[in-house]
């Protein structure tokens, strides 16, 4: 198991920046791949960015040229850097920590191991 902690999350007006950050602790297998989501009111999770153990990244077409997904500390933590934040940005934002690599990363069924979630709120 592994155990992802989310911090970084806050209020800021439309326009402004967050940097979220996942740290994990626990076993990780040499190949994995890591997530961002977030939750829509009435939608099952969404995802936002993934990055594998090679470094391969994908994106939810929404925040294309906004978010970048990257890693740090020996690939322990992985962070989300958010930019020209919008109002529907606005959710409940997790990490999550798969064994593998998904065929469809930003589905949420393979992913395993989540964190408890850090909020984003972003005012118009």
């Amino acid at each position: 198991q592994v155990q992802l902690v989310e911090t970084g999350g806050d209020s800021v007006q439309a326009g402004g920046s967050l940097r979220l950050s996942c740290t994990t602790s626990g076993y990780t297998w040499s190949t994995y791949c890591m997530a961002w989501f977030r939750q829509p009111p009435g939608k099952g999770r969404e995802g936002v960015a993934t990055i594998d153990h090679d470094g391969n990244t994908h994106y939810a077409d929404s925040v294309k040229g906004r978010f970048t997904i990257s890693k740090d500390n020996a690939e322990r933590d992985i962070l989300l850097q958010m930019d020209n934040l919008k109002p529907e940005d606005t959710d409940m934002y997790f990490c999550a920590y798969s064994d593998g690599v998904p065929s469809s990363p930003l589905r949420d069924y393979a992913y395993l191991d989540w964190g408890q979630g850090t909020q984003v709120t972003v005012s118009s």
